[in-house]
C-alpha cells in the first residue's frame, strides 16, 4: 500500500497541474500566432490585425481543419502500443507473466493472458 500513494498524489498533482499547462501552451502559442500574423500578413496579404482571442480561434481551426479530430494517445499511437505490448507478452514465459500481473495487480491484462488476434478461416 506504501507504493500507491505516491502513485496517488502524483496522479492528482499532474490532474491539477495539467489544466494550467495547457492554459499555458495554448496562450504562448496563441501570442506567437498573433504576432506573426500581425507582422507579416498586414504588409505582405494588406488584411488587418488579428486580436489574441482570434489567434486562438485560428489555432482551433487550423487543428480542426489540418489535425483533425483524433487524439494523440487513442489514435493510431494507441493502436501501436497495444500491439507491441501484446507481442511482448506472448515473448513472456509463464513465471515472466506471474511476476509481471503480480507487480502491476493484474490492471493490464484483467488477471488472464491476452489472446492473439486470429482470423477467422487462418
Amino acid at each position: 500500500m506504501k507504493n500507491r500513494m505516491p502513485r496517488a498524489l502524483k496522479f492528482v498533482l499532474i490532474g491539477i497541474a495539467a489544466p494550467f499547462v495547457i492554459a499555458l501552451l495554448l496562450g504562448s502559442f496563441s501570442w506567437i500566432v498573433m504576432h506573426l500574423w500581425n507582422w507579416l500578413v498586414p504588409t505582405v496579404f494588406g488584411l488587418k490585425s488579428i486580436t489574441f482571442w482570434q489567434a486562438v480561434a485560428l489555432l482551433i481551426l487550423c487543428r480542426l481543419l489540418f489535425g483533425g479530430m483524433r487524439g494523440g494517445s487513442m489514435g493510431s499511437g494507441g493502436r501501436r502500443w497495444r500491439h507491441r505490448m501484446n507481442e511482448r507478452w506472448q515473448q513472456m514465459t509463464p513465471e515472466e507473466r506471474e511476476r509481471f500481473l503480480e507487480e502491476t495487480g493484474g490492471r493490464w491484462s484483467c488477471g488472464r493472458s491476452p489472446e492473439p488476434e486470429t482470423k477467422p478461416g487462418v
